[in-house]
């Protein structure tokens, strides 16, 4: 049911959320000159454009929902897709949610707390009623849920629209003094740019959202690709003019001295009217939780089919034809995460985390080319680009253990590596005990949210 438009809006609404009102901070901090930030926020969208197109002839030629994980099971077998969807099901993706819904709450909250931080109980608990409301909203309609993220996709570009037309003004009226010698000063090491890559990346993520929803993609042949090629080089040529707008009122050292940089280049540029930008910002968010929730939920249906995760995860509602399981326990555990977590904690987790699967991901790509030459490529792309992508995984991947190493770096390796006990336990030597104790619960869900095995609802 998700067209074109749909897709296109799927992966701007997915990927525009909260990292670009947080993010410029952050990759500014770490090469320190207007010069090389825009270079690094324009060579993250070639990047992402690259890993996407990648996926695009993974998703034509593997026309499965789940994303990575019925890539890695055709190319390495189901170890390292138990791992992904391990990681991904516990990690990656609830932490994503939950990183999105906390920065939805901090600027919901901020115009109820002038002049000092919003508590962090109202800010945990406008992020779990957030979580709720997007878990419930896709639980009930795949429709309703498609509809959602297209009305907040419009909403966010009319915020992302109005700070890039002010640049712009602004520009055309000289104000240009903070672009002059852009490059001096600024700190190039192998290290700083990984690390500001690490940030911008961040606000790039969602490029392969399409993906873990291929099976219900019209015509994903035409559409999967188009919507990439349109959705991700829009995003990148937003993202640099937003920077270039910010650039335009703010030197680098009070955009590094902001709290919040959208709602400062606000109330700088558009006041009286600066409420404006915290309510749009409210709004991108939302967007951008909402078509994480409603692609992420998959992955744990699929995971739940393959018996890499409790069957009843693999039910579908009757009546709605939504996997209502898989998106409530999603939901659960990004509720989790919300409790202990802070965002630059949970950023750290998740991008070291998913650059792993990325790479992994598109290896694979690059061994079924020698493996599997059968199977049919309606895409297929230069061997090149994914080579390229691959390199910069691995980069992405050690330059931060090398410059900075921490312990949560080892914590998260060790937590992947865990899944190899769980695999061997619940997966190959089948231990059921799990599936059997869980049966009442499955019992119940079926009568409380009448869903059913996927086979029975195609019968």
């Amino acid at each position: 049911k998700v067209g074109l438009v749909s897709g296109i809006c799927m992966i701007v609404g997915t990927i525009i959320g909260s990292g670009i009102f947080v993010s410029p901070k952050s990759v500014l901090a770490n090469v320190e000159a207007v010069g090389p930030c825009l270079t690094i926020w324009a060579a993250c969208g070639v990047l992402a454009t690259l890993g996407a197109l990648c996926f695009a002839e993974l998703g034509t030629m593997i026309t499965k929902s789940g994303g990575e994980y019925p890539y890695l099971m055709e190319a390495f077998g189901p170890i390292p897709a138990f791992l992904f969807s391990w990681t991904s099901l516990l990690v990656t993706k609830p932490s994503s949610f939950a990183i999105i819904c906390l920065s939805f709450a901090e600027y919901a909250s901020a115009p109820f707390y002038p002049g000092c931080d919003p508590p962090q109980v109202v800010i945990k608990c406008l992020a779990a009623a957030a979580i709720v409301v997007i878990t419930i909203v896709n639980s009930l309609s795949v429709k309703l849920g498609s509809y959602l993220q297209n009305f907040l996709t419009a909403a966010k570009m009319i915020i992302v629209t109005i700070i890039i037309v002010s640049g712009i003004v602004l520009l055309a009226q000289g104000k240009t003094e903070n672009f002059k010698d852009s490059f001096k000063d600024s700190k190039i090491s192998v290290s700083s740019i990984s690390l500001a890559f690490y940030n911008g990346l961040w606000a790039y993520d969602g490029w392969n959202q399409l993906n873990y929803i291929t099976e219900e993609l019209k015509n994903p042949y035409r559409n999967l690709p188009l919507s990439i090629i349109i959705g991700i080089p829009l995003v990148t040529v937003c993202y640099v003019l937003i920077n270039i707008s910010y650039f335009t009122v703010m030197t680098s050292t009070e955009l590094l001295q902001s709290q919040a940089v959208a709602v400062t280049f606000g109330d700088r540029v558009l006041y009286p009217a600066s409420w404006i930008v915290p309510l749009f910002v409210v709004f991108s968010t939302l967007g951008s939780a909402n078509g994480t929730c409603f692609t992420a939920g998959r992955l744990v249906y699929v995971a739940g089919r393959e018996g890499h995760m409790l069957k009843v995860l693999s039910y579908i509602s009757v009546k709605r034809l939504t996997p209502a399981p898989a998106i409530i326990f999603y939901g659960a555990i990004a509720i989790i995460y919300i409790i202990p977590g802070d965002i630059d904690t949970l950023i750290n987790y998740f991008s070291f985390a998913v650059w792993i699967f990325y790479g992994l991901t598109i290896l694979a790509l690059i061994v079924m080319r020698f493996t599997r030459k059968e199977l049919k490529r309606p895409i297929r792309i230069p061997i090149i680009i994914p080579v390229i992508v691959t390199l910069v995984s691995v980069l992405l991947v050690l330059a931060p253990i090398i410059s900075a190493p921490e312990l949560a770096y080892l914590y998260c390796i060790l937590f992947i590596l865990s899944g190899l006990i769980v695999y061997v336990l619940f997966v190959h030597l089948k231990f059921n005990w799990p599936q059997k104790i869980s049966q009442p619960i499955t019992m119940h869900l079926q009568m409380l949210l009448e869903v059913v095995p996927e086979e029975e609802v195609t019968q």
